[in-house]
C-alpha cells in the first residue's frame, strides 16, 4: 500500500498490463492528491517567477547573490490556466491572494458559479495573453505534445510555464530550446516526458526549476492515498460501485468482463 511508483501511469501501466489482467479494474486515488499538487504546482509557478533556481549554485559556492538576476512579482501577471478541473480550480484559489489575473482554457467553460474572478479565453489568446501558463489537462491522443514549438513561438516573450499535470503534454525538445533561446523566461517542471529520465537540456538550465514528481510526496497525502484504495479494493471485494475507476481503463475491462461470461 505504501509504495509510489513514478514515471507514465496511462503508458507505463495500463498500456502494458498483460492481457491476463486487462479485466482487472484499476482505481486511482482522484481528491486524495489536489492539495499537495496544487501546492507545489504554485511553489514552481512563484519559484520559477521569482528565478530562485539560479541563486543556488553561487549560493552553495560561497558568492552570496552573486551574478543573480532580477525575477518578477506576480501581481498583476496573467495567470493562464489550461485545464480547469479539480487541479486546475484549486489553483486559481490559491493563486488569488497574489492578485494574479486568471484566464483559463477548458474543453468547454465551467459552470458560472465556478466562473469567478476567472475568465475563459480560447486556447490562443491563452497563449498569446499569459505571463505564467500552468498546464492541468490530462494526458491523452489528444493532448500528446499539445504544447509544441509553434505554440510556444505564440507566447509572450519570457513567459514562465509551469506543469504538474504529464510532461508529454509539452514537447520537451521545444521547451529546452525556448527556455536556451530566452523566449521562455523560466520552467517549473514536476513531471517529464520520459520519466525516469530528463532531458539534459533542461538539466542544464539554471532557469528550469526541476522536482521530481513531488506532487503527492508528503506523509499526509500518502495516508490519503492509502485510505481511498483501501475503500476502493473494499467495494471491488464486495461488488460494490468503485469510488473513482481509472477512466482510460474502465471501458475495456468492462468489456473484457462481460466476455468471459
Amino acid at each position: 500500500m505504501g509504495n509510489q511508483v513514478a514515471g507514465n501511469f496511462d503508458e507505463d501501466l495500463i498500456q502494458h498490463l498483460p492481457e491476463s489482467c486487462k479485466f482487472i479494474f484499476l482505481t486511482y486515488a482522484l481528491d486524495a492528491v489536489t492539495e499537495a499538487t496544487v501546492d507545489l504546482a504554485l511553489w514552481l509557478l512563484l519559484g520559477a517567477l521569482r528565478q530562485t533556481n539560479p541563486s543556488l549554485g553561487p549560493l552553495r559556492a560561497g558568492n552570496f547573490k552573486k551574478g543573480v538576476g532580477f525575477g518578477n512579482d506576480p501581481q498583476g501577471k496573467v495567470l493562464g490556466i489550461l485545464g480547469m478541473g479539480r487541479i486546475g480550480r484549486a489553483l486559481k484559489k490559491r493563486a488569488d491572494p497574489f492578485d494574479l489575473v486568471t484566464h483559463y482554457h477548458n474543453r468547454s467553460p465551467v459552470p458560472k458559479e465556478i466562473e469567478v474572478g476567472v475568465e475563459y479565453v480560447s486556447y490562443g489568446n491563452l497563449l498569446a495573453e499569459s505571463d505564467i501558463i500552468s498546464v492541468h489537462v490530462s494526458l491523452n491522443a489528444s493532448t500528446k505534445h499539445l504544447i509544441k514549438a509553434e505554440d510556444i513561438a505564440k507566447m509572450k516573450d519570457g513567459v514562465v510555464i509551469v506543469n504538474t499535470a504529464r510532461g508529454a503534454i509539452i514537447d520537451e525538445a521545444a521547451l529546452a530550446d525556448a527556455l536556451k533561446s530566452g523566449k521562455i523566461g523560466a520552467v517549473g517542471l514536476d513531471v517529464y516526458e520520459k520519466e525516469l529520465i530528463i532531458n539534459g537540456k533542461l538539466l542544464k538550465q539554471e532557469r528550469a526549476l526541476l522536482v521530481p514528481h513531488l506532487g503527492t510526496h508528503t506523509t499526509e497525502t500518502l495516508a490519503k492515498m492509502e485510505t481511498w484504495a483501501m475503500e476502493n479494493a473494499r467495494r471491488g471485494v464486495l461488488g460494490e460501485e468503485l469510488l473513482t475507476p481509472v477512466p482510460e481503463h474502465i471501458e475495456l475491462a468492462t468489456s473484457l468482463r462481460s466476455k468471459q461470461h
